[in-house]
């Protein structure tokens, strides 16, 4: 029996945006442990087969970890992405993407610290290497620019989220100079909830939006989005989000505490999101996020 999706694969003009943490891959656990990654990477194959994203954020994935994600989805999907290292190894940040829905006008990496072009520089204040990795697209079903950020915060330092917050929102703020109707989606985990500082300074009016908050229609229970891989909570904390520009239309929103005989994929349940993306000449007075 094929496995019920949440969402699953939407038709245009319609996206559908996932964020998930799958899990770096450890060395040495011990046999039998939920978090193995040869026991657990089937599971994540069978939830990324059934949802068919139109845009998946990843995090944490370590280079063989990408190439199953890539063998998984398919011909139909593309990626984008590097590791965090110097070298271009370590944890990557990718971005995969529905090729024939979206195509690919450029992408770019930055570094999470004072120089953001320096592949590998860390500052701020974390002790490991943090990234974004950012995309422009072309929707070819309705002809709209569309910008995916994917980036994954700083699990110790706050000074380090809160400064990576502010540079998530220039990378916003300078596409929508460029493209005032462009459909932005920015997925990660964010290592913090929604009562933090660095979640308020996203989510000021005229920035970006919460897909959950902003949803015309919950698919699930608000259910904490770091289990651990125990059986999904109600009301626990969210650190895992899909935030959405203005002018973007949020249909639908969930989080998918799929289990598959018990066994999560991951330790952080996936987040999605349903948007309309429309066509530029269809919000031609879209409102610019108030960005300082």
């Amino acid at each position: 029996m094929a496995d019920a999706a949440l969402i699953g694969r939407v038709t245009a003009p319609d996206l559908h945006v996932m964020t998930f943490n799958i899990r770096r891959r450890l060395p040495t656990l011990r046999p039998g442990s939920p978090d193995r990654w040869d026991g657990r990477k089937a599971l994540v194959g069978r939830l990324l087969t059934t949802e068919q994203p139109s845009l998946i954020g990843v995090q944490e994935a370590l280079p063989d970890q990408v190439e199953f994600l890539s063998d998984v989805l398919g011909a139909g999907y593309d990626w984008v992405g590097r590791g965090r290292h110097p070298a271009g190894h370590d944890e990557h940040n990718p971005i995969f993407y529905d090729s024939a829905r979206l195509h690919l006008n450029e992408w770019r990496q930055h570094a999470l610290s004072d120089t953001p072009n320096e592949h590998g520089s860390r500052s701020w204040g974390n002790l490991v290497r943090r990234i974004a990795v950012s995309a422009a697209f072309t929707d070819t079903a309705t002809g709209a620019s569309v910008l995916a950020i994917n980036t994954h915060f700083d699990h110790l330092s706050r000074r380090s989220r809160l400064r990576s917050a502010g540079f998530i929102l220039t990378l916003v703020r300078d596409a929508y100079r460029l493209d005032p109707a462009t459909t932005v989606a920015v997925t990660g985990d964010l290592n913090t909830s929604v009562n933090s500082e660095v979640y308020r300074r996203l989510t000021a009016p005229g920035r970006l939006r919460d897909s959950w908050a902003a949803a015309s229609d919950r698919l699930t229970p608000e259910w904490g989005t770091f289990s651990n891989y125990r059986q999904p909570r109600p009301g626990g904390t969210r650190i895992d989000f899909v935030l959405v520009g203005p002018g973007v239309d949020v249909l639908s929103a969930g989080i998918n505490a799929a289990r598959f005989d018990g066994r999560a994929a991951s330790d952080h349940e996936p987040v999605q999101a349903v948007l309309r993306s429309a066509a530029a000449a269809d919000r031609p007075h879209a409102v610019r996020p108030h960005i300082d």
